[in-house]
C-alpha cells in the first residue's frame, strides 16, 4: 500500500511544486514545470481512496463522497504543508497536491515590480492579484500580507479555501480562518468579519457574485482589501468583475468598481534559465482617474493603452514585464516571443538585443549595453 507521507517527502527533497495521484500509473510530481513519474509503482484504486481518508476528517470525508471534490490542506510531521484537491476521474479517486513553502518569500526577493510593495502601503481599498492556476497569486499575496505585518500594527483576517501559509504575528495579529471548517463560505466570513475590527481582509478568491459583492463592499467601507480572480490581464480581470453581475446592476457595480479598484496585478510564472526555479512575468494596472473614468463609461477596452503610456507612475503591460525579464538573463528568447500578446511585435523588440551580439544580457552590465545600443 502506497503511503501518501513517504510520496510527499520524496517530492520536497526533490524540490517539486505538485504531486498528481492517478489511478494506473505511478505518482507523478512537477519540478520546474516538467512532469516525471516518481520512483513508486503504480496508484492502485485502493490506494488512492486511502490516501484521502487518511488525510481528511469524517466530516470533510461524507462532503467529498456527496459532491465529488474536496479541497483542503495537510501537513507532514515535519512540518510541510500541501493543499489538496481530491476529486473523482473514471469513478476512481485521484489527487492533486500543491507543495506550500513552509516560509513566505520576502516580498524584495520575488523579482515583482517595486510598486506592488507600494501597495502594501495603502490605507483602503482594493487589490486585485489574478493569473492561471501555478502562477504564484498566493505567494504573492502572503508576501504582500509579511510586508505589512513587519511593518505595521495591523488586525488582518484572511478567509481562504484552504489556509495556505501559516502567517505567523510579527506587529500584526492575524486571523486566518478556512472555509468549510472554521466558515461555511466566504461570503459568509466576509460578512461577519466586518464586525470583528479589522484593518485588512484578505479573500481567496472572488468566485461568484456573492463573493465579489461581499468583497467590494467591504472596501467600500473603508478597509483595505486583498483577493483573486483566475484572468490572464487587467483589462480582462475588470471585464470578469462587471460581467458576474446581472446586466441590470452592471451600471451600479462600474460605478462601485470605480471607487474601491486600487490596482492590479496580473501574474504568470516563466521557468528560469540562469537557475533552477520560477519567475514571474507581471502587468500592472492603477487605478489612476483616466482608469477609474474608463471604468464608469464602459471603455475598458482603453485600459491597455492607458497602462501604455502610464509607465512612469508604475503601469506596465505584461508584455513589457516579458521583455524585462528576457533582457535580465531570467527567461528563454523562444518562450518570451510565445508567451505575449503580440509575438511578432516582441521579436522585433527582442532583435537588438541580438544585434548587439548579446541573447542573455548581464544584470550588472544592462545600462552600458543600453547606452551602445542607442548610439547605434
Amino acid at each position: 500500500m502506497l503511503d501518501y507521507k513517504v510520496i510527499l517527502a520524496t517530492a520536497i527533497s526533490s524540490k517539486a511544486s505538485d504531486v498528481h495521484i492517478n489511478v494506473g500509473l505511478p505518482p507523478m510530481m512537477r519540478v520546474n514545470t516538467e512532469l516525471s513519474a516518481m520512483p513508486f509503482p503504480a496508484v492502485m484504486p485502493e490506494d488512492a481512496k486511502k490516501m484521502v481518508i487518511d488525510m481528511a476528517t469524517p466530516e470533510r470525508l461524507a462532503r467529498f463522497e456527496t459532491v465529488r471534490d474536496l479541497d483542503f490542506a495537510t501537513t507532514l510531521d515535519d512540518g510541510s504543508r500541501f493543499r489538496v484537491n481530491a476529486h473523482y476521474q473514471r469513478d476512481t479517486v485521484a489527487i492533486a497536491f500543491r507543495v506550500i513553502s513552509s516560509n513566505v518569500p520576502d516580498i524584495d526577493l520575488l523579482h515583482l515590480p517595486p510598486i506592488v510593495k507600494e501597495l502594501c502601503e495603502l490605507p483602503r481599498g482594493l487589490v486585485l492579484v489574478t493569473g492561471p492556476t501555478g502562477s504564484g497569486k498566493s505567494t504573492t499575496l502572503a508576501s504582500m500580507i509579511m510586508s505589512i505585518n513587519n511593518k505595521y500594527g495591523k488586525h488582518i483576517i484572511t478567509l481562504e479555501d484552504p489556509v495556505e501559509y501559516a502567517l505567523k504575528n510579527n506587529k500584526c495579529m492575524i486571523e486566518q480562518r478556512e472555509i468549510g471548517s472554521d466558515c461555511p463560505e466566504f461570503a459568509s466570513g466576509l460578512k461577519h468579519s466586518l464586525r470583528q475590527d479589522p484593518d485588512i481582509i484578505l479573500v481567496g478568491e472572488m468566485r461568484d457574485l456573492e463573493t465579489a459583492s461581499s468583497t467590494i463592499t467591504a472596501a467600500e467601507t473603508g478597509h483595505f482589501v486583498m483577493s483573486t480572480l483566475h484572468t490572464i490581464n487587467t483589462s480582462q480581470t475588470v471585464e470578469r468583475i462587471i460581467d458576474i453581475y446581472p446586466s441590470g446592476q452592471q451600471n451600479q457595480i462600474r460605478a462601485m468598481l470605480a471607487n474601491t479598484l486600487q490596482a492590479v496585478i496580473s501574474q504568470t510564472l516563466f521557468k528560469r534559465i540562469d537557475k533552477p526555479g520560477m519567475v514571474p512575468c507581471v502587468e500592472i494596472l492603477l487605478c489612476t482617474s483616466a482608469v477609474r473614468n474608463c471604468i464608469r463609461e464602459n471603455r475598458i477596452y482603453e485600459i491597455p493603452n492607458i497602462i501604455e503610456t502610464s509607465r512612469k507612475v508604475g503601469m506596465q503591460l505584461m508584455d513589457h514585464s516579458i521583455a524585462q525579464m528576457y533582457s535580465e538573463g531570467f527567461i528563454d528568447r523562444d518562450e518570451a516571443i510565445a508567451r505575449s500578446a503580440n509575438p511578432g511585435k516582441m521579436e522585433k523588440n527582442l532583435t537588438p538585443h541580438e544585434q548587439a551580439g548579446i541573447t542573455v544580457l548581464d544584470r550588472k552590465n544592462q545600462s552600458e549595453l543600453e547606452a551602445m545600443l542607442t548610439a547605434k
